[in-house]
């Protein structure tokens, strides 16, 4: 089962939402807010995706903003880092899709159809 991380408001999250239903792939729907992801589902994520720490920030999101991530995670370890993620969901990247052997961070429709068709 693919279990798919989501911010319903989002609205890449609703674009990517409607995709994998428009390809009638069954997934686990997650609200990121109200179940952050734990320390230990981040870094089996980020093993599994291929993909730096850092690629899991939203980058774009008032949060990280609002905490100068850009400036302070250049400095910070890994485990800091994935502490900080798992701490608010708003900080991570979305949507997210993990199945048993890849994690897709963000929606890219090609990407998408590439590992999930």
């Amino acid at each position: 089962m693919i279990l798919f991380v989501e911010y319903p408001k989002c609205s890449t999250c609703q674009k990517a939402k409607k995709w994998l239903l428009a390809h009638e792939i069954a997934f686990e729907d997650r609200h990121i807010a109200e179940q952050n992801p734990t320390e230990e589902e981040l870094k089996e994520w980020i093993a599994r995706s291929g993909l730096e720490v850092k690629k899991f920030f939203n980058t774009s999101g008032l949060k990280y903003k609002e905490l100068g991530l850009k400036d302070r995670l250049p400095v910070m370890s890994d485990e800091e880092k994935i502490r900080l993620l798992s701490g608010d969901g708003m900080l991570v990247k979305r949507p997210l899709v993990v199945t048993e052997d890849r994690v897709l961070v963000g929606f890219k429709e090609a990407q998408w159809e590439e590992a999930l068709l």
